[in-house]
């Protein structure tokens, strides 16, 4: 671990338990955006369907040699971890550590491991001087590997389609937080709630938003630019592309960058949480 660095990273969960929110398409356009602005990002698919390292590029990512799931078993197994072992650089400036299926398997092991739900917090120590923003592309459910990711993170930032069913799953959300935030991880912040795939023409758009701010926006952020709907996101994401290299002059690309710059002003104010150096021993 390189102790020459200042203790100014800041870890970010994209969270929601439902799928086909934009948790990858978030965690993506928000790495790279913060890259655009000069920080130096590390990504970390943790859901065996592996759609952030697809997004970013690496197609057949059960091929790839090491994965989190790699990395998180050498930690459990206190088993030496290398140099910027599994890490992969993007053309876009940030690096990503890949997932694959095999993460599926290991959820089992963690289960049984002491301080299972520390073991991510655990291997982030091995990088956490290399980076000023570790990103966390969180799976779809409320289990141990989402709970390991809010045990190691900063803020969670939500990001919600406006639907109605999603709105419905932000309560179980929203308990698990507060638990983890009791039990576990209580400098843990929410960053804020995210409307993502919004077409914000539709009254179900536009009544949806307005019961999420009824129901959060006196307690929550609620990001002031959301995300809309859009198929270049998508076709980004099938080229492993950053909407910002696919279509720099779109509305998503405009959302996304406002995204980016509230999120690292709201990170210059706040400062940086230093726990991971102060508490945390990295693999040796």
């Amino acid at each position: 671990m390189n102790d020459s660095r200042s203790a100014t990273c800041k870890i970010y969960s994209i969270v929601n338990q439902k799928g086909g929110t934009g948790k990858s398409a978030t965690s993506t356009n928000l790495g790279i955006g913060l890259a655009r602005m000069g920080k130096k990002v590390l990504i970390i698919d943790l859901d065996s369907q592996a759609s952030q390292t697809v997004s970013l590029g690496w197609k057949m990512p059960d091929e790839l040699p090491v994965t989190i799931a790699t990395l998180l078993s050498k930690t459990i197994g206190n088993r030496t971890i290398e140099p910027k072992e599994g890490i992969l650089h993007h053309s876009e400036g940030v690096d990503l550590i890949p997932s694959s299926i095999e993460l599926s398997s290991l959820e089992m092991r963690l289960m049984s491991s002491i301080s299972r739900e520390f073991q991510l917090h655990k291997y982030i120590a091995n990088v956490y001087y290399d980076y000023d923003v570790i990103v966390l592309d969180c799976p779809p459910t409320l289990g141990l590997m989402t709970v390991n990711a809010l045990a190691a993170s900063d803020s969670v930032i939500i990001p919600v389609q406006p639907e109605y069913l999603s709105v419905v799953g932000m309560t179980q959300l929203f308990d698990t937080i507060g638990q983890v935030q009791e039990h576990i991880n209580p400098s843990l912040k929410i960053e804020g709630v995210l409307i993502t795939l919004a077409n914000m023409r539709t009254n179900l758009a536009k009544n949806t938003v307005a019961i999420i701010q009824e129901a959060y926006g006196g307690s929550v952020r609620i990001f002031p630019h959301p995300i809309p709907y859009s198929t270049k996101v998508k076709e980004a994401s099938a080229a492993g592309k950053s909407i910002f290299e696919y279509d720099k002059n779109s509305n998503a690309a405009y959302a996304y960058e406002q995204l980016a710059k509230e999120v690292e002003r709201n990170g210059r104010q706040i400062g940086a949480n230093i726990r991971v150096a102060k508490e945390v021993e990295p693999c040796r």
